[in-house]
């Protein structure tokens, strides 16, 4: 009789020709071709937590923003953050193995890691609402059983809700303990934080939220029945909520959609002033817009909201007289707008750094400081504060009623920012404190600096992989000459900047302009995408 992986791996077996790739998604592509990957990664996840000494790691069965037809599945590290790099790379090979080398593959992985394949494995497990999740369930669950590894099934959640299930689950009982894991656990935790953190200001008007038809609707549904009633605090009418209808998911609203095509969803039904924001597909982004007096669509994204919440940190740091013991930095990538980098620079005297597109890349970057914000434009961050940093507000005495009332602001947006990773439900609880506090409707907030006009382009591609970078994504190094082609364009146009880099779960390029005015972006995007469309087709 074959061993329990072997023919397990036989049951599911890799399509002919397909190679999967373990990106900053995690593997994500076509649901009918995915059966194979979800078996393996069960045998990862297995691995993995025996690597960690029995730790529980988590396992994400989505594809975030991508269509209804795809699929995608990531793992999640004990304290709720992303899979280790190296980890990255043997998932990649462990999918791509032919089914008859899957456990020797197994056993080289246990013997170089050092792992007993005896001792305990924990795995936790969610998924998003899409119609093929159940069957991917099924071949991730055959493969931690053929592993031998305890598993938790939690369900429907958001992904943000799966990470904090996992960091949750290993502190439990540890004086770093980060909450109950479950999903009531979550609820309370994030409604005590903002109303504490409100502290009887009442956020003006109400806010709609798109919930990108996606499991974030019925979770913020849910979410609502914990937050202060809404004549104390937020009024929420919750939209595009259908999980019922699978292939409704992302189609025509969402976070992508409103971000890529500038313009609420069509089903919005939003007067002027009225402020709403749109979530993805598994809920860890969020964008916010409006529209203005002149009935024009204003955007609110990532940019704004890291901006925003910058400034507010900086000043309640202020406040409570900790500005001597800690500083705050913001992270960025090449699609942040050159006015928001600008504006955190010059007027908020604040550092920036620039990482490569991807929020491991910022999460890094951000872990590094006292207190990092960040935010990817498309609108998914977070804010990560340092263990001594946590400390120090912890411990702080303050000198007056100001600055203690400053403190005990700034501890509760520290309990209701979900610092395992970006959470779309966290994140837009925080700018409505945020809001609330500064007594600001969207048209005060986006006067704060004005975006440069850009455009952002997709340019399919035969092999993604021809395009390589520098410099944090921002300068093409191959194809050979592309990038001295991309310049001289760039230098045609007032404030121009533009870049072109490989996206991470398709293939294709994604092209960025951004110019003194929206005639001149569109025409630089539109040059520097026929320059790639020309290196891409030979």
């Amino acid at each position: 009789m074959a061993d329990p992986i072997t023919e397990v791996a036989q049951q599911h077996p890799a399509p002919d020709g397909v190679i999967y790739q373990y990106g900053t998604a995690g593997f994500r592509t076509k649901a009918e071709v995915l059966d194979s990957v979800l078996t393996r990664v069960g045998l990862i996840a297995a691995l993995r937590s025996r690597a960690l000494k029995g730790k529980w790691v988590g396992v994400m069965i989505t594809a975030s923003h991508n269509p209804p037809e795809d699929n995608g599945v990531k793992l999640v590290e004990p304290m709720g953050n992303m899979l280790q790099e190296e980890w990255e790379v043997l998932s990649t090979k462990m999918a791509n193995q032919p089914a008859g080398e899957v456990f020797k593959y197994y056993k080289e992985l246990a013997t170089a890691n050092r792992i007993d394949l005896n001792s305990p494995a924990r795995v936790v497990v969610a998924r998003d609402t899409r119609a093929s999740g159940a069957r991917l369930l099924g071949c991730l669950q055959d493969g931690l059983k053929a592993a031998g590894a305890e598993s938790k099934d939690y369900g429907f959640l958001t992904t943000p809700q799966l990470h904090y299930m996992v960091r949750c689950l290993n502190t439990e009982g540890t004086k770093d303990s980060y909450g109950t894991p479950t999903e009531q656990g979550y609820y309370e935790k994030f409604g005590v934080a903002f109303k504490n953190a409100l502290r009887g200001k009442k956020p003006s008007g109400s806010l709609t939220v798109d919930g990108a038809n996606g499991v974030g609707g019925p979770k913020l549904t849910e979410l609502i029945k914990y937050l202060p009633p809404k004549e104390e605090g937020l009024e929420i009418f919750v939209v595009n909520d259908n999980v019922i209808k699978p292939e409704s998911l992302n189609v025509d609203c969402g976070a992508d959609y409103v971000k890529t095509n500038q313009r609420a969803p069509p089903t919005s039904k939003t007067g002027p002033g009225d402020r709403c924001c749109s979530l993805d597909g598994d809920a860890d982004r969020v964008v916010y817009y409006f529209k203005d007096t002149n009935n024009v669509f204003r955007l609110l994204d990532g940019d704004r909201i890291a901006t925003l919440v910058a400034s507010f940190l900086g000043d309640l740091v202020r406040q409570s007289g900790l500005a001597d013991s800690v500083t705050i930095g913001v992270v960025q990538t090449a699609y942040a707008n050159g006015a928001a980098t600008n504006y955190v620079q010059q007027h908020l005297k604040l550092k920036v750094d620039c990482t490569p597109t991807g929020v491991k890349y910022l999460h890094h970057a951000a872990e590094k400081l006292d207190v990092g914000v960040y935010f990817e434009a498309n609108g998914h961050g977070t804010v990560i504060f340092s263990h001594d940093t946590l400390e120090t507000i912890a411990t702080h005495e303050p000198k007056s009623p100001g600055q203690k009332e400053a403190l005990d602001v700034l501890r509760a947006c520290i309990n209701l920012i979900n610092q395992a990773v970006g959470d779309a439900l966290s994140d837009f609880l925080l700018v409505e404190v945020v809001l609330a506090h500064k007594n600001w409707g969207p048209q005060e907030w986006l006067s704060t600096y004005t975006d440069l006009p850009n455009r952002l382009l997709k340019v399919v591609v035969n092999d993604r992989k021809i395009f390589q970078t520098t410099d944090a994504e921002r300068r093409l190094v191959k194809p050979e000459g592309v990038q001295q082609q991309i310049d001289k364009e760039v230098q045609k146009v007032r404030q121009g900047r533009s870049f072109a880099r490989a996206s991470g779960t398709e293939d294709a390029v994604r092209v960025y302009a951004e110019a003194a005015t929206k005639a001149e972006a569109e025409d630089l995007a539109r040059k520097v995408a026929e320059i790639v469309k020309v290196a891409g087709s030979k």
